[in-house]
């Protein structure tokens, strides 16, 4: 089993990221996300993958990816689609640099699963949980 890395563009937080998946379910099913490059193990990734999603400078949570199909932007240009599970799961906070499109990560480096209280506690000012997720700590 292999997963995927990936910056969540423009997404302040799970609960950002759950409303804009949401949207794009509800308009074009299945729920995917768009890629220019087809992941060359793309049978390792569906055999149990997840996208793992880096939200304001850290992985925080993952999604079970279904299935790597051949897509097309809306110009109608190939690209590859990574059809997701709708599930957000939350893993444990872990820093990461910025980088360009996705990475593989092998599934003995991917951060455990925590309860769901630790990726969306609303008790906690959105800045305080950034440091802290900075520091490995959510």
């Amino acid at each position: 089993m292999l997963h995927m890395v990936k910056l969540a563009v423009g997404i302040r937080d799970v609960t950002h990221l759950r409303l804009v998946q949401a949207h794009r379910l509800a308009a074009d099913p299945p729920l995917r996300h768009q890629t220019r490059s087809f992941p060359r193990r793309a049978a390792e990734i569906t055999a149990g993958g997840s996208l793992f999603w880096v939200i304001a400078g850290a992985i925080v949570v993952r999604q079970l990816i279904v299935d790597v199909i051949e897509d097309q932007w809306d110009d109608g240009s190939a690209c590859a689609g990574l059809v997701l599970s709708p599930t957000l799961v939350p893993v444990a906070g872990r820093p990461t640099r910025p980088f360009q499109g996705w990475r593989y990560l092998e599934a003995d480096a991917a951060p455990a699963d925590v309860g769901a209280e630790a990726a969306d506690t609303p008790e906690l000012p959105a800045e305080m949980r950034r440091m802290l997720q900075g520091l490995g700590l959510l």
